[in-house]
Formats: C-alpha cells, structure tokens, sequence
C-alpha cells in the first residue's frame, strides 16, 4: 500500500495519533487548521543536524539569588545607656514622668530650659549630628529615580513615579557618629538613675 492510500487500519491509526499530536501541540493544530482550509503550511527551515557537545567537566552551579534581609531584634543596651545619660545630664526621665498639670507655664518652661540645655549638651557630647539634606528647608529639590526612601519621606499628594519634584519642609537628622561610653559587664543598663538614700 501506498503512503497516497492507506487502508482504513493505517488511517485509523493516523486520526488517533494525530488527534492527540494536535491537543498536545498549538502550533501543529494551527497548521493542520490551515491546510484543511485550503491554506499552504509555513515553510520553515529544514532541521540542521547538531554536533555532539564537548563533555563538560561540572555542572556550574547557578548563581544564588540573593537572600532577603535578616530581621534581628535590636538589643536594648545603647537605647538604656541614652536615656540614662539624659537623665543624668538633664534630669529627663524626672521632667517627663512629672505631672505638670498643676504648674504653671513660666514654672514648666524655666524647668523646659534646663532640661533643653542638658539634653543639647548630651547629644552634642556622644552623637555627631548632621542634616540628611543641605539645602535650606523651603528650597525646591527634583529627587530622581531610585532616591534613598529610607531618607527622604514624601508627604503631600504623592502621585506617580519619580522624579518627584516638591518643597523641603524639613532637612531631616543623620547620626554621623556616636561616642557612648563603654560598659562594663556587671553594670545594669536598665537602672537608668539609681534610688537616693539620704543619710
């Protein structure tokens, strides 16, 4: 039998294995499609023998992708040794926990004053304190694509991509340096101002 006319076995055969070739394969069903509408098939290039690949030694690894940034919980040491530091330079922690309601504003600011001035002087003396921006606040800046978001905060009508264009409304603060005295290990960070007992 010619491959012009098969017998109804060799047809048969034909339907069933090209009915599952087309449901598995898109682009044979589309040209089975076109030559049942009386469409010529794509040409499509014949198929160029490969040569064998050359043995490779090993496999090379894929390049890891990167890992997500660990969560660590802060240690609490440095925040104590501060608030301990204020309040023995500006009495913080008495001026803060003080109800203040009965007293009267002159009383509060002149107590304001000097809590002001120790707490100036104790950040001044262990922290180098400097602007995130230099421009003078009100000034117009345009911050470009990929700005720093942990460093400038957009407020207003945020709307869009960058670049953003707007108002400095503040210079915002960085910690260049910080100079905290160093501990020893038997010393509880957590009393922040020991008990007075007076003789």
């Amino acid at each position: 039998m010619t491959e012009s006319n098969l017998s109804f076995a060799g047809r048969l055969a034909v339907a069933v294995g090209s009915f599952f070739a087309i449901l598995g394969d898109g682009k044979l069903a589309a040209n089975v499609q076109r030559l049942r509408n009386g469409e010529a098939a794509p040409v499509t290039a014949p198929v160029q023998p490969v040569a064998p690949a050359a043995p490779v030694s090993a496999p090379h690894p894929a390049p890891a992708a990167a890992p997500a940034p660990a969560i660590e919980a802060a240690s609490p040491d440095s925040a104590l040794q501060l608030l301990g530091l204020l309040q023995r330079n500006a009495r913080f922690v008495d001026f803060v926990e003080e109800d203040i309601a009965g007293y009267s504003d002159a009383d509060i600011g002149a107590a304001a004053r000097l809590v002001h001035e120790g707490c100036r002087s104790t950040l001044r003396e262990h922290f180098t304190i400097r602007p995130v921006r230099d421009e003078a606040e009100g000034s117009r800046v345009t911050l470009p694509e990929g700005f720093d978001a942990t460093a400038v905060r957009l407020t207003g009508n945020v709307v869009g991509a960058a670049p953003f264009t707007g108002s400095i409304a503040h210079r915002g603060w960085r910690v260049a340096d910080v100079k905290l005295p160093k501990l020893v290990k038997t010393h509880d960070v957590s009393v922040i101002a020991p008990a007075e007992v007076e003789l």
